[in-house]
């Protein structure tokens, strides 16, 4: 019988939204015993080399429509370092399973027989709207709340969805939409969803730029440009950005 080879281990962290005391207890413990970090551009990478003071850091995140790093690329380097032996983290900013293709990334361990363990993080959808004092769902307001990628356009069938969960009292939350918010207005509005709903954007949610804008779907593409805001931001549309409405169209610190 074939003895398996001496791996090294692969930890997929979700890294919050950004300040290092939002990462997990589970996930600051990973990174103190990393001996190699792959790490995305969002997340708590101002404290990494306090985190892991024992590892290789190696960025390679991704820019709004640029993968520097291709997915194909990471994957490779993190079986190349667990195999040589190593703690690997693949640190991620909010959580891995939202949007932040960690399953492709399980995959790929699994595939090569790599251990692989997923430490779940705070994700952006959630605290930065919370950040200002937006909650997601409400009583009597919102009961539900769907949170979409919106870094491509969304086909009619998708859209037309949106649009009826927003006006049926669903939050919609946008991560990844600025290159495109003029589309995803216009497809929103084309679905039936009223002009005068409530939109904020929140830019730079927990950094030291952090700013938001409060409008309308009728008047959020103006005030973004405007106000210049722009990624990274996550968008929120629907009734609970209401109590935020005196601020309608102005930039908020």
């Amino acid at each position: 019988m074939t003895e398996r080879p001496p791996y090294g281990t692969v930890t997929l962290v979700g890294g919050g939204p950004g300040p290092a005391d939002l990462i997990t207890v589970a996930g600051a413990r990973a990174l103190r015993h990393a001996q190699v970090v792959l790490y995305d551009r969002l997340g708590p990478t101002d404290d990494l080399g306090e985190l892991a003071p024992q590892a290789v850091l190696l960025d390679v995140g991704k820019l709004p429509g640029y993968h520097r790093v291709p997915q194909e690329a990471i994957n490779e380097k993190i079986i190349e370092s667990a195999r040589a032996g190593k703690n690997v983290v693949r640190l991620k900013g909010g959580d891995p399973f939202v949007f932040g293709r960690g399953s492709e990334e399980v995959d790929a361990c699994l595939a090569a027989g790599v251990p692989v363990e997923v430490i779940p993080g705070i994700t952006s959808a959630i605290s930065v709207p919370g950040s200002v004092g937006i909650p997601v769902t409400a009583r009597q307001v919102a009961r539900s709340f769907t949170v979409a990628t919106g870094h491509e356009a969304w086909p009619r069938a998708t859209a037309s969805a949106y649009g009826a969960l927003v006006s049926g009292g669903n939050t919609l939350v946008i991560l990844m939409g600025m290159l495109l918010l003029a589309s995803h207005v216009q497809a929103l509005t084309a679905a039936g969803a009223d002009g005068s709903t409530p939109v904020a954007i929140i830019h730079d949610g927990f950094g030291r730029n952090q700013t938001h804008i409060v409008s309308t779907l009728g008047h959020v593409t103006g005030d973004a440009a405007e106000h210049g805001i722009t990624s990274p931001a996550v968008i929120v549309v629907g009734d609970v950005v209401g109590a935020l409405a005196q601020n309608t169209g102005k930039v908020v610190p």
